[in-house]
């Protein structure tokens, strides 16, 4: 059994859409960033990082205790690793997904982010910060569009790096990107929009709630950076 420590968010999304995909076993164990349960001590045990998510298995592969692993990218490659699915086993395969993993997380999750947080949760508007953060996400969006022409996948057959970057693509709307304009990436996402286990694991945590732009002044204490995370 995998402990999932989870939150609907484009980066908790990666992970229960991995764990649906790959049939396993897991239980959700809610992490309420809003209400800063990402400070608790027995999550920083987790996750020193303060981030979601987390997981830990309790069953890893070879036996012995649990394993515990934070940050998305690491833990869709454990759980490649652990099902032996959605990654190639040669090395070129293997290289390919890691390197289109390692631009969602280095590029895609960072710069998307970062243009949603001054479109959506700054207190006020920085034509600059937009404009930047804007034409790096459409930057990123041309990117994937070209390395998707002729492709179905982003390398190879599909994989972990295809989980990690849709949940990033689904916010195109609010950010206002025209995907006409990325018509490769618009037929992988509405493609993999299709798969059951995909939007299975999209759905969990739907009572939870979204992502939204409403801010009160505990949520924004939470989801603002901290230099000395701990309650209080």
């Amino acid at each position: 059994m995998i402990d999932a420590y989870y939150w609907p968010t484009p980066n908790g999304w990666k992970i229960s859409i991995a764990l649906e995909e790959m049939e396993l076993d897991y239980r959700v164990v809610p992490v309420a960033i809003n209400k800063g349960d990402q400070f608790a001590p027995e999550f920083l045990a987790i996750s020193p990082n303060n981030r979601m998510p987390a997981i830990v298995d309790h069953d890893p592969p070879g036996g012995g205790d649990p394993v515990s692993v934070f940050e998305s990218g690491a833990i869709l490659v454990y759980l490649a690793e652990k099902s032996g699915r959605f990654m190639p086993a040669d090395l070129r395969g293997r290289m390919e997904v890691l390197e289109w993993l390692m631009w969602q997380m280095g590029g895609v999750g960072p710069m998307f982010g970062q243009a949603g947080h001054f479109r959506f949760y700054a207190p006020e508007q920085i034509p600059y910060a937009r404009e930047r953060y804007d034409n790096e996400m459409h930057r990123l969006y041309g990117v994937l569009d070209r390395r998707l022409a002729g492709r179905d996948y982003v390398a190879g057959d599909y994989s972990i790096a295809d989980m990690a970057i849709w949940p990033w693509v689904i916010t195109y709307k609010r950010q206002e990107v025209d995907l006409e304009k990325f018509p490769n990436v618009r037929r992988w996402y509405k493609t993999l929009q299709q798969r059951p286990a995909l939007r299975r694991g999209y759905d969990v945590g739907r009572e939870f709630g979204k992502p939204t732009g409403d801010w009160d002044a505990e949520a924004r204490k939470n989801l603002m950076a901290q230099a000395n995370p701990g309650r209080g």
